[in-house]
């Protein structure tokens, strides 16, 4: 059985968040409000880096 975690930013409404997987062998992402509509799996290195980069841009406030 796959664990869906939520997002630390969502609140109780459902906001704009996602939720992340540990799949084999990758990182499965989908949005919260529609589990039903399926996942993107991404390769480790493929999210780390999606990760990364959107640390860097990530507007200031």
């Amino acid at each position: 059985m796959t664990t869906w975690r939520k997002s630390s930013y969502s609140d109780e409404t459902g906001g704009a968040c996602i939720e992340l997987a540990r799949l084999s062998p990758g990182v499965g992402v989908r949005d919260s409000k529609a589990p039903w509509a399926g996942h993107l799996e991404l390769p480790r290195q493929s999210f780390a880096a999606l990760l990364d980069y959107l640390r860097r841009e990530r507007p200031s406030n």
